[in-house]
């Protein structure tokens, strides 16, 4: 997208997710009315995200040449997703520490949510068991990417050792890709008025600004925990972008347009497209592009991993448990595996938060309390999810080999 195009629409995109707050807020349940443009944009993203996933981790894999070069690639990008969601939970569990959002509240009982009824018995086991399908047409139906990814990089690698027969299939994936990216950048023309119909609608199914409000005092100390950590956690991703990717704050302006369309969809994978764009545009090498943010968005889920272990060190104090270090360690191992294998199951923040809860002995009711802001907070943690990609994508860059 040229320079100018791509600054006119992050001012539009801004202005779409402010006119969306205060179009939420002060006309409520009203504008549910015009959900559907929001619906019909989300749609139109997660319409891209099975092919373009399939063509550009294939392109990306097989542009490596030698499919021993996947190592290199592979163990930066794996060091730098379990460091930085490890980070990430340590910083959640440091943060509901001091400020203690659940003393005090002393609830008992409780109804143990829809979502996450009948899936109390999910263990880790299963997070393993969901990398890989039986039915890789039924996980694209889910939109279950982990399983589709590990699908396209066995399947790239097998190509880039049958010689000129997979070269054939590689360009066609090439030209696949190529294809995608340029869909991409006409939806994203569409990506103001998306944005400001999912967050005006969203407001307004919660009731409208006053409503809204009496939800968050509610919980108010468990809202200002979880933004003071992803806060906190932004800054951690910045000192690793400027000191070890060595970039600029022009590559955050430059990824804002996904950071907002983040916020908008609270969906990294519908945000996927927009992500790779807007890497590409940072002039990050394609080979991290099409390796790193696809990957990134299933397995690296730094504002997840940080929510869950605050959510459930809340959940903790709420009802008067008081964790040891010991647990503390178990809900700190649980949260960062689940964080990394969540893409793989539906409903998967929830899921994840039954797995953990589950380990330390709390009871699932407790996911109950958070449920009326959860809403506000994943738009908040998605961007950072979205923001650790692509972080990610420029750290491996500067370790990837020059040339092919």
């Amino acid at each position: 997208m040229p320079h100018k195009h791509a600054v006119i629409l992050l001012g539009l995109i801004i202005i779409g997710v402010i006119a969306g707050v205060l179009s939420g807020w002060f006309f409520g349940p009203a504008m549910q009315s015009v959900g559907w443009l929001g619906t019909l944009f989300l749609n139109a993203l997660k319409m891209m995200i099975i092919p373009l996933i399939l063509a550009a981790v294939i392109s990306g894999v097989a542009s490596l040449g030698d499919v021993r070069k996947l190592g290199r690639i592979g163990g930066v990008t794996l060091i730098y997703y379990t460091s930085t969601t490890a980070i990430a939970v340590l910083i959640g569990l440091i943060v509901v520490n001091i400020i203690q959002p659940g003393a005090g509240l002393d609830l008992q009982g409780g109804v143990i949510p829809e979502k996450v009824q009948g899936k109390e018995d999910t263990g880790v086991s299963d997070i393993l068991l969901s990398m890989v399908s039986p039915n890789l047409i039924a996980s694209a139906a889910d939109t279950q990417l982990l399983p589709i990814i590990l699908f396209a990089i066995l399947f790239s690698a097998a190509l880039t050792t049958i010689g000129a027969k997979g070269q054939h299939v590689i360009s066609f994936f090439d030209g696949v890709n190529e294809a995608m990216m340029k869909i991409v950048i006409w939806v994203m023309y569409f990506a103001p008025i998306g944005i400001f119909a999912l967050v005006a609608a969203r407001l307004g199914q919660a009731g409208g600004g006053e409503a809204f409000l009496a939800q968050l005092q509610a919980v108010g100390l468990h809202v200002v925990t979880v933004l003071s950590g992803l806060a906190l956690h932004f800054l951690v991703l910045m000192a690793i972008l400027i000191f070890i990717a060595r970039r600029g704050v022009d590559y955050l302006v430059t990824m804002l347009r996904a950071l907002l369309t983040a916020f908008g969809t609270a969906s990294s994978s519908a945000t996927l497209p927009l992500t790779m764009e807007c890497a590409r545009e940072n002039k990050v090498d394609e080979r991290a592009v099409r390796f790193v943010i696809p990957l990134g968005s299933t397995v690296n889920m730094d504002g997840t991993a940080l929510y869950e272990a605050a959510a459930v060190m809340f959940i903790a104090q709420a009802y008067g448990f008081d964790l040891s270090m010991g647990q503390q360690a178990i809900v700190f191992v649980t949260a960062t595996l689940a964080a990394i294998g969540a893409a793989g199951i539906p409903e998967a923040g929830l899921v994840t938060m039954v797995i953990v809860l589950s380990a330390v002995g709390l009871p699932l009711e407790g996911i109950g309390l958070l449920l009326a802001v959860d809403w506000f907070l994943d738009r908040f943690r998605t961007s950072i999810n979205v923001w650790g990609d692509a972080v990610g994508a420029a750290v491996v860059h500067r370790f990837l080999p020059k040339g092919n």
